[in-house]
Protein backbone atom coordinates (compact mmCIF):
# COMPACT_ATOMS: atom_id res chain seq x y z
CA UNK A 1 0.00 0.00 0.00
CA UNK A 2 1.83 3.08 -1.00
CA UNK A 3 1.80 6.10 1.12
CA UNK A 4 0.88 9.34 -0.23
CA UNK A 5 3.31 10.97 1.79
CA UNK A 6 5.92 9.59 -0.77
CA UNK A 7 4.63 12.60 -3.04
CA UNK A 8 6.74 15.18 -0.63
CA UNK A 9 9.73 16.48 -1.69
CA UNK A 10 12.95 14.73 -1.32
CA UNK A 11 10.99 11.18 -0.87
CA UNK A 12 13.03 8.35 -1.99
CA UNK A 13 11.22 4.81 -1.43
CA UNK A 14 11.86 2.00 0.88
CA UNK A 15 12.61 -1.19 -0.28
CA UNK A 16 12.41 -4.53 0.99
CA UNK A 17 9.42 -5.03 4.10
CA UNK A 18 9.48 -1.04 4.80
CA UNK A 19 8.29 -0.96 0.27
CA UNK A 20 5.43 1.75 0.39
CA UNK A 21 6.64 4.56 2.59
CA UNK A 22 9.79 6.92 2.51
CA UNK A 23 13.27 5.27 3.75
CA UNK A 24 14.44 9.12 3.70
CA UNK A 25 13.83 12.63 2.27
CA UNK A 26 17.27 13.95 1.20
CA UNK A 27 18.92 13.68 4.35
CA UNK A 28 19.03 10.92 6.87
CA UNK A 29 21.32 12.52 9.93
CA UNK A 30 19.05 15.89 9.89
CA UNK A 31 15.87 13.52 10.34
CA UNK A 32 17.07 11.62 12.62
CA UNK A 33 18.47 14.82 14.82
CA UNK A 34 14.76 16.08 13.92
CA UNK A 35 13.37 12.70 15.53
CA UNK A 36 16.00 12.96 18.70
CA UNK A 37 14.92 16.40 19.54
CA UNK A 38 10.91 16.28 19.25
CA UNK A 39 9.97 17.72 16.53
CA UNK A 40 9.05 16.02 13.10
CA UNK A 41 7.32 12.52 12.65
CA UNK A 42 7.76 9.08 10.67
CA UNK A 43 5.51 7.81 8.35
CA UNK A 44 4.48 4.24 9.22
CA UNK A 45 1.31 3.62 7.10
CA UNK A 46 2.86 0.40 5.65
CA UNK A 47 2.51 -1.43 9.19
CA UNK A 48 -0.97 -3.48 9.27
CA UNK A 49 -3.18 -2.45 12.07
CA UNK A 50 -6.17 -4.71 13.30
CA UNK A 51 -9.04 -3.76 15.71
CA UNK A 52 -10.81 -5.90 18.39
CA UNK A 53 -14.21 -4.82 19.57
CA UNK A 54 -16.41 -6.61 22.18
CA UNK A 55 -16.91 -6.82 25.64
CA UNK A 56 -14.80 -9.90 26.18
CA UNK A 57 -12.04 -8.67 23.63
CA UNK A 58 -9.39 -7.92 26.95
CA UNK A 59 -10.20 -11.27 28.54
CA UNK A 60 -10.11 -13.06 25.52
CA UNK A 61 -6.60 -11.15 24.50
CA UNK A 62 -5.33 -11.91 27.73
CA UNK A 63 -5.64 -15.92 26.97
CA UNK A 64 -3.74 -15.43 23.75
CA UNK A 65 -1.07 -13.00 24.51
CA UNK A 66 2.01 -12.89 26.90
CA UNK A 67 1.05 -9.41 28.17
CA UNK A 68 -1.25 -8.83 30.89
CA UNK A 69 -4.28 -7.47 29.32
CA UNK A 70 -6.76 -8.45 31.23
CA UNK A 71 -7.71 -5.09 33.69
CA UNK A 72 -5.48 -3.09 30.49
CA UNK A 73 -6.78 1.15 31.39
CA UNK A 74 -7.67 3.02 28.53
CA UNK A 75 -5.06 4.54 26.64
CA UNK A 76 -2.04 2.70 28.18
CA UNK A 77 0.06 1.84 25.70
CA UNK A 78 1.61 -1.85 25.99
CA UNK A 79 3.14 -4.20 23.53
CA UNK A 80 2.70 -8.32 23.59
CA UNK A 81 3.65 -11.16 21.79
CA UNK A 82 1.80 -14.25 20.52
CA UNK A 83 4.27 -17.49 20.69
CA UNK A 84 3.89 -21.20 19.33
CA UNK A 85 3.64 -24.04 21.29
CA UNK A 86 7.09 -24.43 21.64
CA UNK A 87 7.14 -20.62 22.78
CA UNK A 88 9.53 -19.49 19.68
CA UNK A 89 7.63 -15.69 18.59
CA UNK A 90 5.35 -15.46 15.90
CA UNK A 91 3.99 -12.33 16.31
CA UNK A 92 4.58 -8.94 17.87
CA UNK A 93 1.60 -6.77 18.37
CA UNK A 94 2.09 -2.67 19.89
CA UNK A 95 -1.50 -2.20 21.44
CA UNK A 96 -3.90 0.41 22.91
CA UNK A 97 -7.34 0.29 23.96
CA UNK A 98 -9.71 3.56 24.48
CA UNK A 99 -12.29 2.39 26.47
CA UNK A 100 -14.28 0.14 23.68
CA UNK A 101 -11.58 -0.85 20.95
CA UNK A 102 -8.38 -2.49 21.23
CA UNK A 103 -5.78 -0.85 18.63
CA UNK A 104 -2.83 -3.09 17.58
CA UNK A 105 -0.23 -2.26 14.90
CA UNK A 106 2.10 -4.63 13.57
CA UNK A 107 4.85 -5.51 11.31
CA UNK A 108 4.31 -4.74 7.34
CA UNK A 109 2.04 -8.44 5.68
CA UNK A 110 1.78 -10.09 8.86
CA UNK A 111 -1.95 -8.69 9.60
CA UNK A 112 -3.59 -11.39 7.55
CA UNK A 113 -1.91 -13.98 9.41
CA UNK A 114 -1.99 -12.99 12.82
CA UNK A 115 -5.78 -12.03 12.30
CA UNK A 116 -6.42 -16.19 11.11
CA UNK A 117 -4.91 -17.05 14.25
CA UNK A 118 -6.95 -14.98 16.07
CA UNK A 119 -10.13 -15.77 14.61
CA UNK A 120 -9.50 -19.26 14.90
CA UNK A 121 -9.77 -19.03 19.13
CA UNK A 122 -12.22 -16.92 19.08
CA UNK A 123 -14.80 -19.89 20.06
CA UNK A 124 -17.89 -18.68 22.22
CA UNK A 125 -16.38 -15.21 22.74
CA UNK A 126 -18.13 -11.92 22.27
CA UNK A 127 -15.54 -10.66 20.20
CA UNK A 128 -14.98 -8.96 16.63
CA UNK A 129 -11.34 -8.89 14.86
CA UNK A 130 -11.08 -6.61 12.04
CA UNK A 131 -8.09 -5.50 9.99
CA UNK A 132 -8.22 -1.78 9.34
CA UNK A 133 -5.56 -1.50 7.47
CA UNK A 134 -7.22 -0.51 4.47
CA UNK A 135 -9.30 2.68 6.76
CA UNK A 136 -6.10 3.20 9.12
CA UNK A 137 -2.01 4.48 9.11
CA UNK A 138 0.14 4.68 11.36
CA UNK A 139 2.23 7.88 12.01
CA UNK A 140 4.62 8.25 14.81
CA UNK A 141 5.91 11.19 16.58
CA UNK A 142 8.63 11.84 18.58
CA UNK A 143 8.98 12.45 22.44
CA UNK A 144 9.11 16.26 23.01
CA UNK A 145 6.71 16.79 20.00
CA UNK A 146 4.04 19.58 20.38
CA UNK A 147 1.88 18.47 17.29
CA UNK A 148 -1.77 17.90 18.34
CA UNK A 149 -2.99 14.18 17.50
CA UNK A 150 -6.76 15.44 16.99
CA UNK A 151 -8.23 13.82 13.92
CA UNK A 152 -6.45 10.17 15.58
CA UNK A 153 -8.72 7.55 16.05
CA UNK A 154 -6.46 6.06 18.98
CA UNK A 155 -2.62 7.17 20.28
CA UNK A 156 -0.40 4.92 22.00
CA UNK A 157 1.76 6.82 24.35
CA UNK A 158 4.98 5.72 24.83
CA UNK A 159 8.49 6.83 26.69
CA UNK A 160 10.19 7.93 23.30
CA UNK A 161 6.82 9.25 21.67
CA UNK A 162 3.58 8.84 20.40
CA UNK A 163 2.11 6.44 17.58
CA UNK A 164 -1.05 7.91 16.05
CA UNK A 165 -4.10 5.60 14.16
CA UNK A 166 -5.10 7.95 11.83
CA UNK A 167 -7.54 7.68 9.07
CA UNK A 168 -5.81 6.52 6.29
CA UNK A 169 -7.87 8.78 3.80
CA UNK A 170 -6.95 11.90 5.72
CA UNK A 171 -3.25 10.92 6.45
CA UNK A 172 -1.40 14.07 3.90
CA UNK A 173 -4.15 16.84 5.16
CA UNK A 174 -3.49 15.28 9.08
CA UNK A 175 0.22 15.15 9.17
CA UNK A 176 0.74 18.30 7.56
CA UNK A 177 1.44 20.03 10.36
CA UNK A 178 3.33 17.77 12.37
CA UNK A 179 7.01 19.56 10.94
CA UNK A 180 8.95 17.66 8.77
CA UNK A 181 9.04 14.06 7.53
CA UNK A 182 11.67 11.29 8.58
CA UNK A 183 11.95 8.62 6.99
CA UNK A 184 12.14 4.86 8.22
CA UNK A 185 16.09 4.87 8.24
CA UNK A 186 16.08 7.60 10.33
CA UNK A 187 13.29 5.57 13.00
CA UNK A 188 14.86 2.51 12.01
CA UNK A 189 19.16 3.84 13.43
CA UNK A 190 16.97 5.43 16.71
CA UNK A 191 15.24 2.07 17.37
CA UNK A 192 18.85 0.45 17.16
CA UNK A 193 20.02 2.96 19.53
CA UNK A 194 17.44 1.70 21.78
CA UNK A 195 18.03 -1.91 21.78
CA UNK A 196 14.07 -2.43 20.94
CA UNK A 197 13.78 -5.65 18.60
CA UNK A 198 11.89 -5.44 15.68
CA UNK A 199 9.94 -8.84 14.54
CA UNK A 200 11.94 -10.35 11.34
CA UNK A 201 14.75 -8.61 11.92
CA UNK A 202 16.13 -9.38 15.45
CA UNK A 203 13.61 -12.65 15.15
CA UNK A 204 13.79 -15.89 13.25
CA UNK A 205 12.01 -19.08 13.36
CA UNK A 206 13.54 -19.86 16.24
CA UNK A 207 13.63 -16.92 18.31
CA UNK A 208 12.25 -16.83 22.18
CA UNK A 209 11.40 -13.99 24.08
CA UNK A 210 14.18 -13.87 26.45
CA UNK A 211 16.83 -13.63 23.37
CA UNK A 212 15.60 -10.43 22.33
CA UNK A 213 14.96 -8.79 25.63
CA UNK A 214 11.45 -8.53 25.36
CA UNK A 215 11.00 -10.07 28.74
CA UNK A 216 11.06 -6.74 29.61
CA UNK A 217 8.39 -4.88 27.52
CA UNK A 218 6.49 -7.80 26.15
CA UNK A 219 5.81 -10.85 28.45
CA UNK A 220 4.31 -10.44 31.78
CA UNK A 221 5.86 -13.35 33.79
CA UNK A 222 3.40 -13.58 36.63
CA UNK A 223 0.67 -14.09 34.07
CA UNK A 224 -2.21 -17.32 33.56
CA UNK A 225 -1.10 -19.78 30.85
CA UNK A 226 -1.00 -18.89 26.99
CA UNK A 227 0.65 -21.01 24.25
CA UNK A 228 3.97 -21.35 24.77
CA UNK A 229 4.20 -20.16 28.65
CA UNK A 230 5.69 -23.26 29.56
CA UNK A 231 8.82 -22.59 27.49
CA UNK A 232 8.67 -18.98 28.70
CA UNK A 233 8.89 -20.48 32.18
CA UNK A 234 11.34 -23.06 32.03
CA UNK A 235 13.91 -20.63 30.45
CA UNK A 236 13.11 -17.67 32.88
CA UNK A 237 13.83 -19.95 35.94
CA UNK A 238 16.10 -22.53 35.24
CA UNK A 239 18.03 -21.66 32.55
CA UNK A 240 19.47 -19.11 30.27
CA UNK A 241 18.34 -18.21 26.67
CA UNK A 242 20.44 -20.24 23.79
CA UNK A 243 21.29 -16.50 22.10
CA UNK A 244 21.31 -12.87 22.86
CA UNK A 245 21.35 -10.12 21.90
CA UNK A 246 23.97 -7.45 21.46
CA UNK A 247 24.47 -3.83 20.34
CA UNK A 248 27.99 -2.97 18.42
CA UNK A 249 29.74 0.01 17.91
CA UNK A 250 31.13 -0.86 14.40
CA UNK A 251 34.36 0.28 12.90
CA UNK A 252 33.79 3.98 11.70
CA UNK A 253 36.50 3.52 9.03
CA UNK A 254 34.53 0.93 6.90
CA UNK A 255 32.29 2.69 4.02
CA UNK A 256 29.74 -0.45 3.60
CA UNK A 257 26.96 -1.40 7.04
CA UNK A 258 26.93 -4.56 7.54
CA UNK A 259 22.98 -5.96 6.31
CA UNK A 260 21.17 -8.06 8.01
CA UNK A 261 21.69 -11.98 8.10
CA UNK A 262 25.75 -10.55 7.94
CA UNK A 263 27.74 -13.34 10.01
CA UNK A 264 29.15 -12.52 12.72
CA UNK A 265 32.99 -13.67 14.25
CA UNK A 266 35.03 -13.27 16.65
CA UNK A 267 37.96 -10.76 15.47
CA UNK A 268 40.54 -12.56 16.81
CA UNK A 269 39.73 -15.84 14.97
CA UNK A 270 38.30 -14.23 11.37
CA UNK A 271 38.52 -17.79 9.57
CA UNK A 272 36.69 -19.55 12.76
CA UNK A 273 32.88 -20.37 13.39
CA UNK A 274 30.17 -17.74 13.15
CA UNK A 275 28.56 -16.91 16.36
CA UNK A 276 26.00 -15.77 15.29
CA UNK A 277 24.41 -13.09 12.89
CA UNK A 278 23.75 -9.19 11.93
CA UNK A 279 20.15 -8.25 12.21
CA UNK A 280 19.69 -4.83 12.17
CA UNK A 281 22.54 -1.94 11.48
CA UNK A 282 22.30 1.91 10.39
CA UNK A 283 24.19 5.26 10.49
CA UNK A 284 23.99 7.09 13.36
CA UNK A 285 23.74 10.77 13.77
CA UNK A 286 26.10 10.68 16.80
CA UNK A 287 27.25 7.55 17.04
CA UNK A 288 28.44 6.47 13.49
CA UNK A 289 27.85 3.29 12.45
CA UNK A 290 25.69 0.99 14.62
CA UNK A 291 24.10 -2.32 14.63
CA UNK A 292 22.07 -5.09 16.60
CA UNK A 293 23.08 -8.66 16.15
CA UNK A 294 22.33 -12.07 18.00
CA UNK A 295 25.05 -14.20 18.88
CA UNK A 296 25.36 -17.82 21.06
CA UNK A 297 25.20 -17.13 24.62
CA UNK A 298 28.55 -17.90 25.51
CA UNK A 299 30.40 -15.39 23.55
CA UNK A 300 32.29 -13.04 25.74
CA UNK A 301 31.31 -10.11 26.50
CA UNK A 302 34.22 -8.32 26.32
CA UNK A 303 35.35 -9.68 22.42
CA UNK A 304 35.50 -7.58 19.78
CA UNK A 305 33.60 -9.05 16.88
CA UNK A 306 33.30 -8.98 12.92
CA UNK A 307 30.49 -8.22 11.35
CA UNK A 308 31.29 -9.78 8.11
CA UNK A 309 34.83 -7.32 7.67
CA UNK A 310 33.75 -4.72 10.25
CA UNK A 311 35.08 -5.04 13.49
CA UNK A 312 32.33 -3.86 16.61
CA UNK A 313 32.52 -4.13 20.11
CA UNK A 314 29.52 -5.20 21.90
CA UNK A 315 27.32 -3.32 24.84
CA UNK A 316 25.80 -5.91 26.82
CA UNK A 317 21.18 -6.11 26.63
CA UNK A 318 20.40 -9.54 27.17
CA UNK A 319 23.35 -11.29 29.99
CA UNK A 320 24.97 -13.74 29.01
Amino acid sequence: MKSPLLALPGAVPAEGTDEGVAAHYGDIFREQRNLAQGTGFVDLSHRGVLTVTGDDRLSWLHLLLTQHVSALPPQQATEALVLSPNGHVEHALYLVDDGTTTWAHVEPGTAPALIGYLESMKFFYRVEVADATADYAVVHLPAGSTASAEGAAAVRELPYGRDLFLPRAELATLTGGYGPAAGVWAYEALRIEAHRPRLGFETDHRTIPHEVDWLSTAVHLQKGCYRGQETVARVHNLGRPPRRLVFLHLDGTEEVLPPHGTEVRLASDPDGRALGVVTSSARHHELGPIALAVVKRNVPVDAVLLAGTVPGTQDVIVPQ
